[in-house]
């Protein structure tokens, strides 16, 4: 592979893109388009001597957020709305009215056997007399091995916006769609059907509650702090682990090493909905600034007969 050391990047009429568009998006593009290995986008990274410091990070940043597993940012089989083959069409309309998104998967009996997935917009377009397996599409199916580059350059190359996401054992694990996708590398993208996002966490201060199946990431973005890895991947999976059985209302878990302890505020079924957040010990409070001004403070006293050496100002003294 050849790597150009003199390009610097400027378009054909000789301006220069902005950082994020010229750092991320070409970079992005190439790994999407080209099946290079870790060695070699590394190497073209450190071969590039135009790349500053911010450049590199936000390709540092594209780079861990693509090595993430899809299992670590899909949809879970629990919170998936699914229809129903055997649902009538006014049901199925209702059951999609009431949610946000647009393309949900269709099962026949369970679960486990999603023969595909209908479009709002068949659902509400469509003459009446057609059926729900009428209106079917194909579903794209991924492990949930897969990484979320790879997952992504495969969705966007077969043109799915959803994909369902398989485990192990052959059952459904959940559902990922290709903003999900996108997400993880560039950060949520908000529309007018989301919840308002929440504040960034500041130092000290701790989230009051958070969702149990916030993956750890994302939740030490919230809260400020990591937990301990594990065989988990939510807020919750950690209470569960901890506690080495199903939790209750009103279980607690400490985490000694953030000194915060949470609290089980909520189940659905078996699984914790939501989590309290509360210190166990208070951080050291931050030392405080002296704010007298200079012009309140006594004059300083010099001894009979000594002198302000030159170039020392004496606090206190009139300029």
């Amino acid at each position: 592979m050849i790597f150009d050391r003199t390009y610097d990047g400027r378009m054909p009429d000789g301006h220069r893109p902005g950082l994020l568009t010229r750092t991320v998006s070409p970079w992005l593009l190439r790994i999407l388009r080209e099946r290079l290995s870790e060695d070699q986008l590394r190497a073209l990274v450190a071969a590039n001597v135009h790349l500053g410091g911010d450049e590199r990070r936000i390709i540092d940043d594209v780079w861990d957020s693509g090595n993430a597993l899809i299992r670590e940012v899909m949809v879970p089989r629990p919170d998936v709305v699914f229809l129903d083959l055997a649902m009538e069409r006014r049901h199925a309309v209702e059951v999609a009215r009431a949610q946000t998104h647009s393309r949900f998967p269709v099962i026949d009996g369970g679960s486990d056997n999603v023969v595909g997935f209908v479009h709002l917009r068949d659902l509400l377009l469509s003459p009446p007399e057609v059926t729900l397996g009428q209106l079917l599409r194909d579903i794209m199916r991924l492990p949930s091995s897969k990484r979320v580059l790879s997952a992504l350059s495969e969705m966007r190359r077969e043109r799915h916006q959803l994909a369902l996401v398989v485990d192990e054992y052959g059952g459904t694990a959940g559902i990922i769609t290709l903003e999900d996708l996108i997400e993880e590398l560039v950060g949520e993208i908000h529309d007018e059907y989301d919840d308002a996002p929440e504040a960034a966490a500041y130092a000290g201060l701790l989230p009051r509650e958070v969702e149990g199946r916030l993956n750890l990431a994302d939740f030490a973005d919230r809260a400020g702090f990591m937990l301990p890895a594990g065989p988990y991947e939510t807020v919750g999976g950690y209470i569960m682990a901890s506690l080495g059985r199903l939790p209750r209302n009103g279980d607690c878990v400490d985490v000694p090493a953030a000194g915060v302890q949470l609290k089980v505020l909520a189940l659905e079924g078996r699984r914790v909905a939501k989590v309290g957040l509360s210190r166990t010990v208070e951080p050291e409070p931050a030392p405080q600034l002296d704010l007298v001004s200079q012009h309140d403070r006594k004059p300083q006293q010099l001894p009979a007969g000594e002198q302000v050496p030159v170039g020392v100002m004496a606090v206190g003294l009139e300029q």
